[in-house]
C-alpha cells in the first residue's frame, strides 16, 4: 500500500488508487464543488493548516473531510464539537477538501474555506502517524459525461427541488434559477442544499453513479415536500442551508 507525506498523497497523486490523507472528522458531509468554510482552533488542525500552507508551490492542498456516525457531539453554546462518552466512530466515505483560503487569527487560529473536490473511502485510520488524524483512503469513481438517462432524471429533481424550495421560502425564485444543468453537479449540490439529516446525505456521498444519486434525491425531496405539506412548517431558514455558517473544528 502506497504511503506519502500526509498531505501530498491526496493531493498531488490522485491518478493512484491508494493514497494517505490527513483527516478531518466533522459533523457533516461534504460533496465535490460544494464550499466548505471552518474555524480552526483545536492545535492539531491548526497543525494541518500551517502544514498544508507550507506546501510547495503548485502542489494542491488538501485534506480528507469524514463525517462523525458517533462518539462526538456538538456542544449547544459553542457549536464545538467535542468527545461524547463513547468511543468516535468515522462513516468509510469521505471528500477531499482543497484549501482556497486561509486566515490567519490573533490566537493562533485560522478561517479557512475550502471547496470539495473527490470521493475516497478510509481503509485504514492512522492515529500515530502525524499529530493529526490521517488514513489510507482508496479514491471512488466518479462519473462520466451525462447520458441520456440521467439527464432526464436531473431535469425531474430539478422541478421538484424548485417546488421544495418554493415551500420553504417564498422568496427562493433567484436560488433556483442558478441550479447547474450538469447532472453530478446538480446532484451534489442538492445533497448539501436540502434540510436532510447527516445520514441521509452520508448515503447520497456514498452513491458511485449519478443516476442512481438522483433516483435516491427525488425521493427524499418527495418526502420532504409531501411533510412541508403537511405541516405547512419552515424547519431551517433557506438563508441557513444556502449560505452555511463557518463549521467549527
Amino acid at each position: 500500500m502506497r504511503r506519502d507525506t500526509p498531505g501530498v498523497a491526496g493531493a498531488a497523486t490522485l491518478d493512484h488508487v491508494t493514497a494517505r490523507l490527513p483527516v478531518f472528522p466533522l459533523a457533516t458531509v461534504l460533496f465535490p464543488g460544494l464550499v466548505l468554510p471552518l474555524h480552526i482552533f483545536e492545535e492539531r488542525y491548526r497543525a494541518l493548516v500551517r502544514h498544508l500552507v507550507e506546501l510547495p508551490e503548485g502542489t494542491p492542498r488538501e485534506f480528507g473531510v469524514v463525517a462523525i456516525r458517533s462518539g462526538w457531539e456538538v456542544a449547544p453554546a459553542s457549536g464545538r464539537v467535542v468527545p461524547g462518552s463513547s468511543e468516535v466512530q468515522l462513516y468509510e466515505v469521505g471528500c477531499t477538501a482543497q484549501l482556497r483560503q486561509v486566515t490567519e487569527l490573533a490566537d493562533g487560529g485560522f478561517d479557512i474555506v475550502t471547496v470539495g473536490r473527490r470521493r475516497f473511502r478510509v481503509t485504514e485510520v492512522d492515529h500515530h502517524w502525524a499529530p493529526y488524524l490521517t488514513a489510507e483512503v482508496q479514491w471512488l469513481p466518479e462519473p462520466e459525461g451525462p447520458d441520456e438517462t440521467t439527464g432526464q432524471l436531473a431535469a425531474r429533481v430539478i422541478a421538484v427541488f424548485r417546488h421544495y424550495l418554493g415551500l420553504i421560502r417564498d422568496e427562493s425564485g433567484q436560488l433556483t434559477e442558478q441550479l447547474p444543468e450538469d447532472p453530478s453537479v446538480l446532484s451534489h449540490l442538492v445533497a448539501a442544499t436540502a434540510a436532510l439529516t447527516v445520514a441521509d446525505r452520508q448515503r447520497l456521498l456514498e452513491i458511485d453513479d449519478t443516476a442512481a444519486r438522483l433516483r435516491a434525491e427525488l425521493h427524499l425531496l418527495n418526502r420532504e415536500v409531501a411533510l412541508l405539506r403537511q405541516v405547512r412548517a419552515v424547519p431551517v431558514p433557506l438563508a441557513e442551508l444556502a449560505t452555511a455558517p463557518p463549521a467549527p473544528n
